[in-house]
C-alpha cells in the first residue's frame, strides 16, 4: 500500500531531504511472496469469460456478470489489501479492502469494501469478499470485482499485521486525523485505550489497533478508520520525498508486502503520482444503504447483501464518470 499512498497526502511543506533509516529485513529473492497461501502460484484464471460455477451457493442465486464500467484513459487502479494471517498459517482473510484510483485529471479516489460483502467468486461460489484472495490470489479478487461490479483493478499491494506495523514504525509513526474518539479494549491496557478526535501520532501497534478495533463500534466505522490511517501513511511518505526514492522504498519493503508491481512499473506511474491534486482526494465506503445485513437461514452466517447498481454508481463516481 505504501508506494502509491503519497498521492493521498495533503501537505508538502517542510520536506526533509532524505528518508529515515529503514531497518526492515530485506528479501534477497525477486519474488514478493512471503505469506501467500499454499499453491497460489499454480493458479491461472482467465479474465473473461469467467470460469463456470464449481460450488453451488447456499441460499441466493448466482448473479449475472455486471456490465463493464467504461474507464477514462490514463488512470490506474490499485487494490490495497490487509490480511489477518498469523505466523505459520497459510490460511487468512483480507479484512481490509481498499480500491485506490489515480485519475489522469489529478483526482484520487479511495473506495472501501466491507469484509462481509456477499459476492460471487467466479468459478467457485457465493462467499464473503474477504475470502477471494485466499482462494485464488489477486487474479480471483480482480475477477470478483469485475464480475460483481464491472471494475477490474490493475494492480494490488498486500500486507499482513506484522508487515503493516513494520511499515508504520519504519516511518517513525504516522499522524492520523482521527474523525471521532474511539475507546476499546487493547492488550497491555487493563482499563482500555482511547484516542480522541483530532491529529493523533500513532506507532505501528497503535495504528493496527485503531484499524481493527470494533467491540465498541462496527465494521463500517472500521472502513473510515482504515482510510484515515492509509491517508496518514501517504502524508508521511510525501513529507519524506517518497516519490523521489521509489527504488529504495521498494527494496526496503519487499519482504513486508506482496505486490505484482515491479520497480519499473512503479516508476512508470511517477508522472501520474506527481500530477495528483492533493486537494481532490475523494473517499467512499460501501456501507448502508448500499448493503443490507442478512443472516443466512441454513447456517446462521452473517453477510452483507450488496446493491449492485448503487455500488456501480459509486464506482463510476470514483473513476470520474458523471
Amino acid at each position: 500500500m505504501l508506494f502509491f499512498l503519497p498521492a493521498c497526502g495533503i501537505n508538502q511543506a517542510g520536506q526533509p531531504t532524505s528518508l529515515p533509516t529503514v531497518t526492515l529485513p530485506l528479501n534477497p529473492t525477486p519474488s514478493l511472496t512471503p505469506f501467500l497461501p499454499d499453491g497460489e502460484g499454480s493458479l491461472s484464471i482467465p479474465t473473461r469469460p469467467f470460469p463456470t460455477l464449481a460450488v453451488l451457493p447456499i441460499s441466493t442465486e448466482t448473479p449475472p456478470p455486471a456490465e463493464l464500467i467504461p474507464l477514462p484513459a490514463g488512470q490506474v487502479s490499485i487494490l490495497l489489501l490487509g490480511s489477518d494471517q498469523r505466523p505459520g498459517r497459510s490460511d487468512f482473510r483480507t479484512d481490509v479492502v481498499v480500491l485506490m484510483i489515480l485519475r489522469a485529471d489529478g483526482a484520487v479516489s479511495l473506495v472501501s469494501f466491507p469484509r462481509d460483502l456477499y459476492v460471487y467468486l467466479p468459478g467457485r461460489s457465493m462467499s464473503r469478499i474477504n475470502a477471494a484472495y485466499e482462494y485464488g490470489g489477486f487474479e480471483l479478487f480482480a475477477q470478483t470485482l469485475d464480475y460483481n461490479f464491472g471494475l477490474r483493478p490493475d494492480h494490488f499491494i498486500l500486507t499482513n499485521f506484522s508487515g503493516f506495523m513494520a511499515i508504520v514504525d519504519s516511518l517513525g509513526g504516522v499522524d492520523v486525523n482521527v474523525g471521532q474518539a474511539l475507546s476499546d479494549a487493547r492488550t497491555g491496557y487493563p482499563d482500555g485505550f482511547t484516542v480522541y478526535a483530532g491529529i493523533v501520532h500513532m506507532d505501528g501497534e497503535t495504528a493496527l489497533w485503531y484499524i481493527r478495533s470494533r467491540a465498541t463500534s462496527n465494521d463500517f466505522d472500521r472502513l473510515r478508520r482504515a482510510q484515515e490511517v492509509l491517508v496518514a501513511i501517504g502524508q508521511k511518505l510525501l513529507t519524506l520525498q517518497g516519490l523521489a526514492h521509489i527504488p529504495e522504498l521498494y527494496q526496503a519493503y519487499q519482504g513486508t508486502v506482496v505486490t505484482d508491481l515491479s520497480v519499473d512499473g512503479l516508476l512508470a506511474f511517477l508522472p501520474l503520482l506527481q500530477g495528483a491534486d492533493v486537494n481532490r482526494v475523494s473517499r467512499y465506503a460501501i456501507a448502508p444503504p448500499l448493503v443490507t445485513p442478512w443472516i443466512e437461514p441454513y447456517t446462521g452466517s452473517y453477510y452483507l447483501l450488496p446493491d449492485p447498481l448503487a455500488i456501480r454508481a459509486i464506482l463510476q463516481q470514483a473513476v470520474g464518470i458523471p
